[in-house]
């Protein structure tokens, strides 16, 4: 499970993914919460720690919601049960359920550009509401593309603040089909500043003006693609 934290990727694996993850990965700092105390001041760059337990988790998560985070790009833990470290991670957030979608037109894809950054649309579910039809909804609202509803992409996880308050949303994306697009439009109550089909080409270079968990969204997307492919 990865989650956002402040653009920041905070992942959590199990121990033979995690050295996998050691032996393909360029890691700044490797600790083992076993052997030794994970003190703030020891982590840099993007930062593994091995044998985590929900205690480290704790810990940990509270690092990354803190000013002294900004040292820290990416971290992952490796822990023995990681239902329950995901169980305990949850417990530090009011969880908020959302879902988006990525539209195609043929080989155009739909992005919009918002509190500037390039985004895709999605949005919060309503009461009672399916993550599918949430989707669907959440599109034709932000965009006025009427589109047609396609496979699963990914889940996300990131976290933002509100009131005071730790939230983490969880969003299901889905892959989608644009059947009319004559009333696109920006939503501006949304701060959607404008909307843009992109080849993929163009998608990458704006992605660089985006969000972490969004280029996830488009590494799941693609990735499907080869393996389909």
């Amino acid at each position: 499970m990865t989650i956002f934290i402040n653009d920041r990727p905070f992942r959590l694996t199990d121990a033979d993914r995690a050295e996998l993850l050691r032996q393909k990965a360029d890691y700044d700092v490797v600790l083992d919460a076993r052997l030794e105390a994970i003190r703030p001041a020891a982590l840099r760059g993007h930062a593994l720690i091995l044998n985590a337990s929900p205690a480290t988790v704790t810990r940990t998560l509270a690092l990354m919601l803190g000013p002294e985070a900004d040292v820290v790009q990416s971290l992952t833990l490796s822990v023995a049960d990681k239902k329950e470290a995901e169980v305990e991670m949850k417990s530090h957030f009011r969880v908020v359920k959302a879902a988006g979608g990525v539209v195609f037109d043929g080989d155009r894809i739909l992005l919009m550009y918002r509190l500037k950054r390039w985004d895709l649309p999605k949005g919060k579910l309503d009461s009672d509401e399916k993550s599918r039809t949430a989707a669907v909804r959440e599109v034709v609202e932000e965009t006025g593309v009427e589109v047609e509803l396609g496979p699963k992409i990914c889940t996300t996880w990131h976290t933002y603040t509100h009131n005071g308050n730790n939230v983490l949303k969880r969003t299901k994306w889905y892959r989608m089909t644009c059947l009319d697009d004559s009333r696109m439009t920006p939503q501006w109550e949304e701060q959607i500043e404008r909307l843009a089909w992109l080849n993929k080409n163009e998608v990458q270079n704006a992605l660089v003006d985006s969000y972490s968990s969004i280029r996830y969204v488009f590494d799941c997307l693609w990735k499907g693609e080869r393996v389909a492919g």
